[in-house]
């Protein structure tokens, strides 16, 4: 499967630069070591490497990256990210959608999977990246004031269309990765980016799409039918 294993790629060298940073400063201890005594040099050593465990193990925990189950049928749409959704109306998205359509947006906590997944299957149409700031994504205003990535595709299933999600930053979330480009294809829960600590994802629909989620449902990212189109 495109994209396998490019989550614990992005962990392991995370991990490579944890581990610099445990050297440097333990250089650094062992340099000023006959400025303290034994105790307080021992202590900070070990609070070091409790430090560097403990987030080797959330990390590890953060970057997990399971296979998708996707679901078969014609004109479903999968959720593209895990997390809880927590806002369901209508917008304007011009650039991929042309105008009104409906928005189902989700909650990235910092304890769900942060691999996002194609909802459909079809074309990559755009990638475009947008800097802006970084909110806490749990404030709805994040969607438009933050940092994010626009992906659009073209579904090869006529009924449906375009569809775009959004990557959105937080205040954690920093760094957006897309693993995609325009012209690329991608089959139903693909993966096709991922976000680095807690965010958001957007998913603009056409107007005739029927949600199949309600407010605070949980979704998995290529498996949670977020909505359905009839041709």
């Amino acid at each position: 499967m495109k994209h396998k294993g490019k989550a614990k790629s992005a962990f392991r060298r995370m991990m490579l630069r944890a581990l610099a940073i445990y050297w440097v400063l333990g250089l650094l201890l062992i340099g000023v070591s006959h400025f303290l005594f034994p105790a307080i040099l021992m202590t900070g050593v070990v609070s070091l490497t409790a430090l560097l465990v403990a987030f080797a193990l959330f990390a590890g925990y953060f970057f997990r990256d399971p296979d998708a189950q996707v679901p078969a049928g014609h004109g479903l749409i999968v959720s593209p990210g895990h997390g809880t959704v927590d806002v369901i109306d209508e917008t304007d998205e011009p650039t991929v959608m042309g105008g009104r359509c409906r928005r189902v947006s989700i909650f990235l906590s910092v304890f769900n999977v942060h691999v996002q997944q194609a909802p459909v299957a079809g074309t990559v149409t755009l990638v475009r990246h947008t800097p802006g700031q970084f909110l806490n994504a749990l404030k709805l205003e994040s969607a438009a004031l933050n940092e994010n990535v626009l992906i659009g595709f073209q579904t090869s299933e006529p009924a449906c269309g375009p569809l775009a999600i959004k990557l959105i930053t937080g205040l954690i979330a920093r760094r957006i990765i897309p693993w995609v480009q325009a012209g690329d294809t991608v089959a139903k829960g693909e993966r096709v980016s991922l976000i680095q600590f807690g965010s958001r994802v957007d998913i603009y629909l056409p107007l005739q799409a029927k949600i199949a989620v309600a407010l605070g449902d949980r979704v998995v990212g290529g498996e949670t039918i977020v909505a359905r189109l009839e041709g």
